[in-house]
């Protein structure tokens, strides 16, 4: 019998880190340095089993099925979810695994199954970040289209996991998206009645699934006043559909001994070393098809889209990061999922430096 362990993702840890997109090259920057991130399953299961032993709570990949061009190709190169989780639930002890999925290109019995295999494996550490897709080239590689109502479907499919879950006998469902007949799976997760769901939406259909059907909604800002509104709109949507929804969101990091070398290598790699064709098809492609960030954010931060996908940066030394990670608590973030250049050359220092800091700062509670 299979020793269940407290997903790190429900602990009372007031502030949870993450590592984000270690399973794509690049990571979130686009960049040309030599060491940028290239995505080799032994440097990613390094970074894991780092991370794992270092007191991060959980590792968080992408989605990503055609890359951005650029000189790098950017991420073009990214391992399946299902199985980069499996593989890294092998090899790690504590640590949360998310897997990506789009849902209009996965059926939700074969994510019910594949989802509850990597439950098992890592003894109850599973994850599953629920998203609908806005890239309109990666779906044609499928021969699928993006539909109108992406989250009405994604309401049926997380519907019908739970049901595989939580119901004995199999059952018939008849929706506007699916159609299941005599529906089952064996075995059902370890967590019950599902384990941890997350979503990052930033248009009101996204976040209105969210409030109905995850625990976790990851969103972007551009200043954490902006941050503390998406906070306070989030726990609205969550009340009013009788949950408590927690808010995190996504942060580039270079961490340095001082500010200088900080802001000098932040610079380095996403100014003078930035991948522009990539970075320039990325922010249009966003643009135009995704609402994952403010309007704002494309006119005033486009180092940010290079650095890190126009994610918040965190950059500076460890007490300075800190600080930043304590205004977002403050602002109402739960978490941040977190890249980094070079995730197995960065971890280290990271974890020896911040995560103590972190923990004299009440952001943690091992």
């Amino acid at each position: 019998m299979s020793t269940l362990v407290t997903n790190p993702m429900r602990s009372s840890a007031p502030f949870k880190i993450g590592v984000f997109s270690a399973n794509a090259d690049g990571g979130l920057s686009f960049t040309t340095v030599p060491e940028r991130w290239t995505a080799q399953w032994d440097d990613i299961q390094r970074a894991a089993i780092i991370a794992d032993r270092g007191g991060i709570d959980f590792f968080l990949p992408i989605a990503r099925w055609k890359g951005f061009g650029g000189a790098t190709r950017a991420r073009e190169w990214s391992f399946e979810t299902f199985t980069f989780a499996a593989g890294l639930a092998a090899v790690t002890q504590r640590i949360a695994l998310f897997m990506t999925v789009h849902v209009p290109l996965v059926h939700p019995l074969y994510a019910a199954k594949a989802l509850a295999t990597v439950d098992h494996i890592s003894h109850g550490r599973a994850g599953l970040n629920i998203v609908c897709g806005w890239n309109p080239e990666e779906f044609a590689m499928f021969g699928a289209t993006l539909t109108d109502t992406p989250y009405a479907q994604a309401g049926e499919w997380a519907e019908i996991i739970t049901r595989l879950y939580t119901e004995s006998a199999p059952f018939d469902y008849s929706g506007d998206f699916y159609h299941l007949k005599q529906a089952v799976t064996r075995p059902a997760a370890l967590q019950s009645p599902r384990p941890i769901t997350m979503n990052a939406a930033f248009g009101p259909p996204g976040r209105e699934f969210a409030a109905r059907h995850c625990d976790y909604l990851f969103t972007t800002f551009t200043d954490l006043e902006a941050g503390r509104q998406h906070v306070a709109e989030m726990r609205e949507r969550g009340r009013n559909a009788g949950r408590d929804i927690g808010v995190y969101t996504v942060a580039h990091v270079v961490c340095r001994e001082t500010e200088k070398e900080a802001r000098e290598y932040y610079d380095h790699y996403s100014v003078r070393h930035v991948d522009e064709p990539a970075v320039e098809d990325h922010m249009s492609r966003k643009k135009e098809f995704s609402n994952s960030h403010d309007d704002e954010a494309y006119r005033r931060y486009r180092q940010r889209f290079a650095a890190g996908a126009g994610s918040y940066p965190l950059v500076g030394t460890p007490e300075q990061i800190v600080a930043e990670m304590v205004r977002m608590h403050e602002a109402g973030f739960g978490g941040a999922a977190l890249t980094f250049v070079n995730y197995a050359d960065e971890l280290p220092y990271f974890c020896e430096r911040v995560i103590p800091l972190m923990r004299a700062a009440g952001l943690r509670t091992e």
